[in-house]
């Protein structure tokens, strides 16, 4: 077991590498491979240990960034999402007990994925096989079979690898058809590209205007955060009326670009109102604003500003980061709000419900508010009902000096492949960028650049076959946890009977002549 566990440990460590800022995505395959391996030959109730192993090693490596928030967040994370590959050692247990195990291997380590991203409280989908997939033929098959689908990919070419490794001393068809077919499906989009096409282009401008100082604190600083994004766009229509630069179609600011209320602070409304004046089209503002329903409250939101005119449509961030934006159970003795670092979140932030595209000018545009990229209905559930263009609007502040940023940036290039339009992501420090349909980024502004990006980008209202299927993938992955768990526990407790009643029809009858002997004397 302690071999087991050493090469879990190195497994864990290998596919942590695979994300950025490493990014070497070929070793997933080998990394989920070594799982499997040390898993094979055990009873489930021993299974889950070197598959707990492999999690903490993975969980804590591709997670380390969440140190920049604390170190015991970092460690009550990491621990909460590691433990997740318990369950999933004893599926793979479970699932190699069959022919088919390579399949049934991956579906559990795609559905468990899927749990883990969304539970509990939102859950925390970094560190899904398909983030670590840009700029690889898995990227290719985005459009066609989405998120889920992808991460089922890399995870069946894992299993499988861990299927050929057990068979290279005697091969057989079946082998080379199983390594042929995992090759194909690999590949094929590549070849046969989902089609697209362009309704029209527009150009749009996304400004990143940094954070003063250390860059780790927005709220210490958010007027001259909010004072340079003003600066930047009134610099950018001065260059569009000295024939510069081309006009946009619209502006896009990061989140947190103010801090405060803009419709109750006259300071930072006036900055905003005097930037859309000067442009002339409007500016997509990231602002966190007062529940009108309840001032214990707040939105953090996507907000149209249109010149002359004023606000217009809103986006509401879906997935508020607990304990970072929201404090779950507030007050609870368990769970003080006055805690460590907790005492910086003294309003819960609500969720956004809404899933229409929110209206910039003429265009409809799908948003999304920095860690919300990660999750799969909220863009996808906004180009299926009509947007023609993505927006990102992200504060990684205080991630400034981590890997965060580049995984967060990848992840918006693989969005761009799944819905098949033209991402532009507005980060308040970094990483700001402009990416097409291929995933292929245009122009990018590094961490704690200060930098306006003027692009022109394609329109499209094709919906890809990913974006029809919606959360469905997800869906089914779970629900083959379940039938698998049910299927799995019922055929054990008839196992049980069936032993129990062998059990008893083995035991010899009493033979009539000992039943009719008398008593020993004195037993009676």
């Amino acid at each position: 077991m302690l071999v087991r566990c050493l090469l879990a440990l190195v497994g864990g460590l290998v596919l942590a590498a695979a994300f950025e800022p490493v990014g070497h995505s070929w070793v997933m395959p080998p990394a989920i491979a070594v799982l499997v391996l040390t898993v094979r030959g055990l009873e489930p109730r021993r299974a889950w240990l070197p598959s707990l192993v492999f999690g903490v090693a993975f969980i804590f490596a591709v997670m380390v960034w969440m140190r920049a928030v604390g170190t015991d967040a970092w460690l009550a994370m990491c621990t909460l999402e590691a433990a997740f590959f318990v369950p999933l050692g004893i599926g793979l247990s479970w699932s190699m007990r069959v022919r088919a195990w390579p399949v049934l291997a991956a579906l559990w380590w795609v559905g468990i994925e899927t749990l883990r991203s969304g539970f509990p409280f939102s859950g925390m989908p970094f560190g899904r096989l398909v983030f670590a997939t840009a700029d690889t033929p898995w990227a290719d098959a985005l459009p066609w079979i989405g998120m889920t689908g992808v991460s089922f990919l890399v995870a069946l070419t894992g299993t499988t690898l861990a299927w050929l490794v057990l068979q290279v001393r005697s091969p057989s068809r079946t082998t080379y058809a199983a390594v042929a077919g995992v090759a194909v499906a690999t590949l094929a989009p590549a070849v046969a590209p989902f089609p697209l096409e362009r309704s029209g282009t527009a150009t749009v401008a996304a400004v990143q205007g940094d954070v003063p100082g250390t860059g780790l604190n927005v709220p210490a600083v958010h007027r001259e955060v909010t004072a340079a994004h003003v600066r930047l766009t009134e610099e950018l229509a001065d260059a569009v009326a000295a024939g510069e630069q081309p006009r946009p179609d619209f502006v896009v600011w990061p989140e947190n670009s103010t801090a405060v209320d803009p419709f109750l602070d006259t300071e930072v409304h006036a900055g905003i109102v005097a930037a859309s004046d000067a442009i002339g089209v409007p500016i997509l503002v990231g602002g966190t604003n007062s529940n009108p329903l309840d001032d214990t409250q707040v939105l953090n939101q996507g907000i149209v500003f249109q010149p002359g005119l004023g606000s217009g449509d809103r986006y509401t961030k879906r997935h508020p980061v607990p304990y970072g934006e929201y404090i779950p159970f507030r007050g609870s003795s368990w769970m003080p709000s006055t805690y460590g670092r907790l005492t910086e979140v003294p309003r819960d932030m609500v969720r956004g419900t809404s899933l229409e595209p929110i209206r910039v000018g003429d265009l409809r545009v799908a948003d999304a508010i920095c860690f919300d990229v990660a999750y799969d209905e909220g863009i996808a559930g906004q180009v299926a009902r009509g947007a023609e263009l993505v927006t990102v609007q992200t504060s990684n502040a205080m991630f400034s000096r981590t890997g965060q940023l580049a995984q967060q940036f990848e992840i918006s290039r693989l969005r761009a492949q799944e819905t098949g339009r033209w991402v532009v992501v507005a980060a308040i420090n970094g990483i700001s960028g402009v990416v097409r349909p291929d995933g292929t980024v245009v122009a990018s502004v590094p961490a704690r650049g200060q930098e306006v990006l003027v692009e022109s980008v394609g329109l499209s209202t094709t919906r890809t076959l990913a974006v029809r299927l919606g959360v469905w993938p997800a869906r089914l992955a779970m629900i083959f946890l379940v039938v698998h768990t049910a299927v799995v526990l019922i055929t054990y407790r008839r196992r049980r009977q069936r032993d129990r009643a062998g059990h008893h029809d083995l035991q010899p009858p009493a033979s009539p002549a000992v039943a009719a002997a008398p008593a020993a004397p004195g037993t009676r």
